[in-house]
């Protein structure tokens, strides 16, 4: 389901498609490399990206203007779509782990897979911006601010000033891309 269910937020943006498997995948990449930078238990936190979002599976993504009016009852949708598979309390512990790391008894790996999900849109929206959509700029703004370690911040930056197309057309010759040579 996760698969066919849209991100939400794009919509307002005016631009930009990506399902919530697409986002969690991205996410659980972003928060092994971010926890490796940060000393924490990479594994951990990227099986927290990994389902901190099964709850849309049910409820849908809901966006931030939706979510100042609708209160979707997520854990019991995470609790449901994993009852009776035998990993209910390891999954939803996940789930809840990443929902706690804003607060104060937050573990490192919560935080951090909160700054993943936060860094996946950042580089949606870098690319948005970098395409030509006005307000993604905006967006990219308001995002920053949520990130909470210094790891995440200093990806941030790097976002910031990187072209989205840099991670294919730097380190190979100009040579490759018209002959295939090296």
């Amino acid at each position: 389901m996760l698969q066919k269910t849209p991100r939400s937020g794009y919509q307002f943006l005016g631009s930009g498609v990506e399902s919530v498997a697409e986002h969690s995948h991205r996410t659980a990449v972003i928060g092994y490399v971010l926890a490796r930078m940060a000393g924490a238990d990479a594994a951990r936190t990227a099986l927290i990206c990994l389902f901190h979002d099964l709850g849309e599976a049910r409820t849908g993504d809901l966006n931030y203007v939706n979510q100042r009016y609708a209160h979707p009852q997520e854990e019991k949708a995470v609790a449901d779509a994993v009852a009776g598979t035998g990993l209910e309390a390891e999954i939803l512990g996940f789930w809840q782990e990443h929902n706690a790391g804003k607060g104060p008894d937050a573990t490192l790996e919560g935080r951090l897979a909160r700054d993943a999900d936060q860094l996946d849109l950042l580089l949606s929206l870098k690319r948005e911006q970098d395409l030509g959509n006005p307000y993604a700029k905006r967006w990219f703004a308001a995002a920053v601010e949520r990130l909470m370690s210094p790891e995440a911040l200093e990806l941030a930056r790097t976002i910031a000033v990187t072209d989205h197309t840099d991670w294919w057309f730097l380190g190979v010759s100009r040579k490759w891309w018209s002959k295939r040579e090296e």
